[in-house]
């Protein structure tokens, strides 16, 4: 199983240090499954225009190719202006409308207050589902509280990180199965 964690921002550190713990949680629970952090702020990202995204070249080609070949992904994200970030709504922009098909999705999300969780049922959460995410129904909503020198420091949310990466694998395998009966109903 391929899964693909990615840091949706080219600023601030909570979003990377999230991911960065979910990374370590998911290579100490599933160490036979490949594991990438693709973090955009190590990437120089063309904007979308309208290509394939087969099409680009160089980091651009290397991001979407590696989110299209994964089985899962986890995205984390800041909230910005109460919204996702352009970084990230650019990758949208970049991929295919159907993307995200038979593919799982779960989401980490940071914000300076509490105010803002709405941003993924209202903004995020559509924008998957057109894409056609099988999308892991809880996320991990973490508040600028939650950190200390780039640190997760509140128990409550490196335990909930802990239960995504398990619905998010979980979650994988039960569509897999899934699928794999509709195939056999062809019988070809």
């Amino acid at each position: 199983m391929k899964i693909v964690a990615l840091a949706g921002s080219i600023v601030g550190s909570k979003t990377k240090t999230a991911m960065l713990k979910t990374v370590e949680i998911l290579k100490q629970k599933f160490p036979k499954h490949e594991v990438t952090l693709l973090d955009l702020a190590d990437y120089k990202l063309e904007f979308s225009d309208g290509r394939n995204y087969f099409e680009y070249e160089g980091d651009t080609k290397y991001v979407t190719e590696t989110i299209m070949s994964a089985d899962a992904i986890i995205i984390g994200t800041p909230t910005f202006q109460a919204s996702i970030p352009a970084t990230l709504k650019n990758i949208f922009d970049l991929l295919p409308v159907n993307a995200f098909r038979d593919k799982v999705v779960s989401v980490v999300v940071t914000a300076g207050t509490a105010k803002h969780y709405l941003m993924v049922e209202q903004q995020l959460k559509p924008i998957l589902a057109y894409m056609k995410a099988q999308i892991v129904p809880t996320y991990v909503f973490i508040e600028e509280n939650d950190f200390l020198r780039k640190e997760i420091i509140n128990d409550d949310i490196l335990f909930r990180l802990d239960r995504l990466v398990d619905d998010t694998v979980q979650t994988y395998h039960a569509v897999d199965l899934i699928r794999k009966a509709k195939e056999e109903e062809y019988g070809f």
